[in-house]
């Protein structure tokens, strides 16, 4: 962004991101999270077997 931009831009450009991160982002990267970390549980158990007590 360069030097010239008017306030009312920079605030469109900053909820625009916003809405882009809270909307798209954060709702992709957890699901991203939650399923690996279940890939990678759901591998273990194959390779090393239930958890026992």
């Amino acid at each position: 962004m360069s030097d010239n931009n008017n306030p009312e831009q920079v605030k469109k450009y900053e909820k625009n991101t916003f809405l882009f991160l809270a909307v798209f982002l954060a709702p992709i990267l957890s699901i991203i999270v939650v399923g690996g970390f279940g890939f990678m549980v759901w591998i273990s158990q194959l390779l090393f077997g239930p958890p026992t007590s």
